[in-house]
């Protein structure tokens, strides 16, 4: 126990919680992860360029699921609406086995590209969700020292969902893996109503100087405002809108990344089961090097270099990637590089990004994050994959996309460096700066819930 203890950066007193918050994610990630090789696989049917097109119409879906978010959080207590969110993908993972098992005459292309449609928002409004109530439960200090230990268990549970992707796909076929998604996405639940739960009754609310002590909460309190007010709050505060920025760059250069790992695999046949199958391993060898960074690294790289470093290294990872990558065009070459990018991106980036959520308000920690995170992600997949696509029509490949890449990453880790700053000047009472440059309250008044 106490080598755990010394490992993760965790007092005796936050044991419990933390766990529950890493069973919490560790659930979210054996669903998703459970799913994504299907996905993949269904999306690629009409061909990559069809791909572009589906990443075009999530976009423009995350625009219009936003407001509902946005309204939830405004009007229902916040284990209410994380339950509805829960419930609500969890009744589509329901519906989408039923159509497969009771009218498979309905499923074929079309009905693939709905699901990778779906998934893809489901993906992010479900991670959101998670590390949006994290941000609320853990003050900056804890982050900095407990999201890299939360974060191993995500990653355990992607290692599992992916064991289990290449286990039971081949055996049992793809839609047997919308019911064991289902079953991780009620268990996760449960640990999301266990982490809201056991988090207050571990803090000390008459403990103003203690920088640990989280705030405290009232379970019965609804957060109120505008469905709107979280897009509003990202274009009103430089802060908010850096982290749009740093985000949207971030899924850029991983569909980059994305895009040429299908062209990879396409090149290697079209039975879908065999794709299915090789993303899964794929997924398995990304999981693994993120665990073993997470369990070395992750835990102590944030508490004593800083939020800063946390965000620049993923940049730093990327223009190197795509530079090797350029230069060795393989299979081979590209798994080492998916996995040391997508191992930098779980075990160091996210945690460190997911940090720059706890000096913001509760209001802003799921408006303003549901924005950010999903509509923001999916429009730099948009760019992404439009960018990819047309450097691939000029002919310039491989080549082209690590020419456009090292000064976007450049650009990407100096505002990394920029938010890490500013979030210790926010921290310290500093507010948040508006984009003309004044500044805005540091925590808009809320409500305690």
């Amino acid at each position: 126990m106490d080598a755990i203890q010394r490992l993760f950066n965790i007092r005796r007193e936050e044991l419990l919680p933390v766990l529950m918050a890493a069973l919490y994610f560790f659930c979210i990630l054996t669903a998703l992860m459970v799913l994504r090789p299907t996905r993949d696989a269904l999306g690629m049917q009409r061909g990559i360029d069809a791909i572009r097109w589906l990443f075009m119409l999530t976009l423009v879906l995350t625009l219009f699921v936003n407001p509902v978010f946005g309204w939830l959080v405004a009007r229902f207590r916040r284990l209410v609406f994380i339950s509805a969110t829960h419930a609500f993908f969890g009744i589509n993972l329901l519906g989408f086995w039923a159509l497969i098992a009771f009218a498979p005459q309905a499923i074929g292309i079309t009905s693939g590209q709905v699901f990778f449609v779906w998934m893809s928002v489901f993906n992010l409004f479900i991670t959101m969700v998670f590390w949006a109530l994290m941000a609320d439960r853990f003050s900056l200090e804890q982050s900095k020292r407990l999201f890299g230990g939360i974060a191993v268990g995500g990653t355990t549970g992607a290692i599992f969902g992916s064991t289990l992707a290449v286990m039971l796909t081949e055996r049992l076929g793809a839609p047997a893996m919308l019911l064991v998604a289902t079953g991780f996405l009620g268990l996760a639940l449960c640990f999301a109503w266990a982490v809201a739960l056991l988090q207050p009754e571990h803090a000390d609310p008459a403990s103003v100087e203690d920088p640990d002590a989280p705030p405290a909460v009232s379970e019965q309190a609804v957060i109120g405002g505008s469905p709107l007010q979280g897009i509003k709050a990202v274009f009103s505060s430089s802060y908010l809108l850096g982290i749009a920025g740093y985000v949207l760059i971030a899924a850029v250069i991983s569909t980059f990344i994305w895009f040429t790992r299908l062209q990879m695999v396409a090149a290697m046949g079209d039975d879908v089961d065999m794709r299915a199958g090789l993303f899964a391993r794929m997924d398995l060898a990304t999981q693994t090097a993120t665990l073993l960074l997470q369990l070395v690294v992750a835990g102590h790289l944030m508490k004593r270099f800083g939020v800063s470093v946390a965000l620049m290294l993923l940049p730093v990872t990327a223009a190197l990637g795509f530079i090797g990558l350029a230069i060795v065009s393989s299979l081979v070459v590209l798994v080492i590089f998916d996995a040391a990018y997508r191992a930098v991106q779980r075990a160091i980036m996210r945690p460190g990004r997911e940090t720059l959520f706890t000096v913001v308000s509760r209001e802003d920690k799921y408006k303003a994050k549901a924005f950010t995170d999903t509509f923001g992600y999916r429009a730099g997949d948009a760019v992404g994959a439009i960018t990819e696509g047309s450097l691939g029509r000029l002919g310039m490949g491989l080549a082209g996309l690590a020419a456009v890449v090292f000064p976007l990453a450049l650009a990407w880790a100096a505002l990394g460096f920029w938010l890490g700053r500013s979030q210790e000047r926010i921290a310290q009472g500093g507010g948040l700066p508006s984009p003309a440059g004044s500044l805005a309250p540091a925590a808009r008044p809320a409500a305690p819930g």
